[in-house]
This record gives structure tokens, sequence and C-alpha cells, in this order.
């Protein structure tokens, strides 16, 4: 079985993501405008309309831009958390691949699901903690010993619950994060050539956002 990653990679693509989310969150809670597309939020935030629009790069940034300090800074923490636990295990490459596909796969749950713009990173963080539900039980370990089964558990509780969260984002990169991974960790077992895992999961992305540009644009 090949090697999942290198075991002492540094989480250096974590903190770039953070440092991307934090400069466009700053951006974002500065009303900062974008010629006559408004804001940046305005600019950059993920709805049916914007895609059918031809705003087809909001599938991306609509997943950099947040609602208040308080929605960037709790993404973030989960991302930090996150993040240092996953990318020395997938590896750089595989770390970012399974946050795309999950941002991909949220930004097509939104389009699913909410009618209303959307925008936040949690789409990706969900997929995170799909992620690490597939290499908890990869390594042998109970979820709910771990604390993972119940901080996902309240996550759940929380978008379900909680108004003006966008479930859409939450579910989809939460199944797309697990697949991602799972696609990764099987690919392995199974023994195929070398970069087929990553060659699928990086498939998984895209056709998700062919998917959303297909159905809504």
């Amino acid at each position: 079985m090949r090697s999942m990653g290198s075991l002492t990679a540094e989480p250096t693509l974590m903190w770039v993501l953070i440092g991307i989310n934090v400069l466009a969150g700053i951006g974002s809670l500065s009303g900062a405008h974008v010629g006559d597309r408004g804001t940046l939020t305005d600019a950059g935030e993920l709805s049916r309309a914007t895609i059918a629009n031809g705003d087809l790069w909001t599938l991306v940034t609509s997943g950099f831009l947040h609602q208040g300090a308080f929605h960037l800074a709790s993404n973030m923490l989960a991302l930090w958390i996150l993040g240092s636990l996953l990318e020395p295990v997938l590896g750089h490459l595989r770390f970012g691949l399974v946050y795309f596909t999950a941002l991909f796969c949220g930004s097509l749950g939104v389009l699913l699901v909410t009618p209303n713009p959307s925008v936040g990173a949690s789409g990706a963080v969900f997929g995170l903690m799909g992620a690490a539900v597939v290499v908890a039980r990869h390594r042998g370990l109970n979820l709910m010993e771990s604390g993972l089964g119940i901080w996902l558990g309240i996550n759940l509780l929380i978008t379900f619950t909680i108004p003006n969260i966008s479930i859409g984002a939450h579910i989809g990169g939460l199944i797309g994060g697990f697949a991602a991974a799972l696609i990764l960790f099987e690919g392995d077992r199974l023994r195929v050539p070398r970069h087929v895992p990553e060659l699928a999961c990086a498939a998984l992305g895209v056709a998700a956002a062919a998917v959303s540009i297909v159905q809504y644009g």
C-alpha cells in the first residue's frame, strides 16, 4: 500500500488558505467595491442568479468571502484545527484536492438547496470534517472517543436549527470531502496505478462544478 502522503508534511497549504480567506474577509468586511459590481461580497457571492448571469467565478470566490468577523473567525478556527491534522497525513497535493473538491461540492449544494446568495468557507470546512472521518476509520479510531463524532454532530445540529445557515453548502461539502478522501484511501488500498486516485478526486470536483454550470448557467 502506498503511503497517504508524507507523515511529516508541514501544513503550509492550510496557512495559505487561511491567509487568502483572511485577506478576502478583510476586503469584504471593509465594504470595498469592485467596479460597478458593488461590494466585494456582492461580486463574489454565489446564487443561482450569479451563475445564470455567467459569473462562474462565484463557484470559487464565494468560498473565501464571509459575512461578519465571527463567521470568518469560526471557519478559520475549524480550518486550522482540521488542516493541522489532515495536511500532514494527506500531504499538500491531496489536502488541496480534498479542500477544493469539497468547496465545489458545497457550491453545488448551495445551488441545489439554497435560493439565497451564499458565502463562506464552511462547505470546504465540512468537507475536511468528512475527510477526517475517513482518516479516523482508516486508522481504527473511534469517532466518538476521539471527539470527532461529537464535533460533527454539533455542527450538523447547528446547520439544521440555526437560521440563515447554508444547509446545501454544509451537506454538499461534507459529502464531497468524505467522497474525495475515500477515493484517495481506497485507490491506495486497491493499488491502482500511480496518480489515478488524485485524478479521480479532481474529476469529482470538476464534475460538481460542471453540473453547477450546466444546470444553472
